[in-house]
């Protein structure tokens, strides 16, 4: 099996390391990352300007490839420039910090799985909350654990899955969860500052929190510690609305112009 490992939080990233090293327990690995941060970029890619990548090396031998893009142009380089054959696999993570309810649409960890998706790959998000220290060995081997279980229940090309792995997960035997994401709006606040100069500016915030649900979402799985599986999909279309509208009648007037 071949696997295209990818993240947002660059090419040097510790989480990345230690999906890789556990990947690589069953698995053949392709590291295409990019070469610096990407967090919150989405699904944005490169098109007007070139793209560069260069080798990384690890002591003295090749470990992967910096592509100086996003998440999703890291993907689709990957899968046409460095990797020998089509992957088997997409995994994107480890992240430092949970992709979790609305972040989802923001994340450029799951944007680059949502790549791969592109292509009729299997692909997996794979992120951990935030910590000072976080233990990234022992949650990269929780989540290939369920990589590996989706594996076993071999999901159609081009399946998508979002896995979220809470620190309180870390310890013990975990519990894991299938849920849905959360579309809860939160993070809606910006906090003005004034420079040395004074002039204003100003800082997004995580506040307002999540609003408490009593629907089981990711969101609140992950509150109670446990790990979290999320099937995803990127078509958009509203399918009830799509069908509503198509019921008609409608019709262009080529005389009115403007609205």
């Amino acid at each position: 099996m071949l696997v295209l490992l990818t993240n947002d939080d660059g090419i040097f990233a510790p989480g990345l390391a230690a999906m890789e090293r556990a990947l690589r327990a069953f698995a053949d690995v392709c590291v295409v990352a990019p070469a610096t941060e990407q967090s919150g970029m989405g699904h944005a890619i490169t098109f007007l300007t070139p793209l560069t990548a260069k080798e990384v090396c690890a002591g003295d031998h090749a470990s992967g490839w910096a592509v100086d893009g996003s998440p999703a142009d890291a993907v689709k380089l990957g899968i046409a420039a460095f990797c020998p054959r089509k992957p088997d696999l997409v995994v994107s993570g480890m992240n430092s910090g949970l992709n979790a309810g609305i972040n989802v649409l923001y994340s450029g960890t799951v944007a680059a799985a949502i790549e791969g998706a592109f292509f009729g790959i299997t692909s997996v998000a794979v992120s951990l909350e935030w910590d000072d220290h976080p233990d990234f060995a022992r949650a990269a081997t929780i989540g290939c654990g369920v990589i590996r279980q989706l594996l076993d229940r071999r999901p159609p090309p081009g399946s998508l899955f979002n896995v979220n792995i809470p620190t309180a997960a870390l310890g013990g035997t975990p519990r894991l969860r299938v849920v849905p994401m959360s579309v809860a709006r939160y993070g809606e606040a910006f906090e003005r500052r004034v420079d040395p100069r004074g002039r204003a500016y100003w800082w997004a915030t995580t506040a307002p929190p999540p609003p408490p649900s009593p629907v089981e979402s990711d969101v609140t799985a992950l509150a109670d510690g446990d790990v979290t599986l999320t099937p995803l999909d990127y078509d958009l279309t509203h399918r009830p609305v799509l069908d509503e509208l198509a019921a008609g009648p409608w019709r262009i007037d080529p005389h009115v112009i403007g609205s």
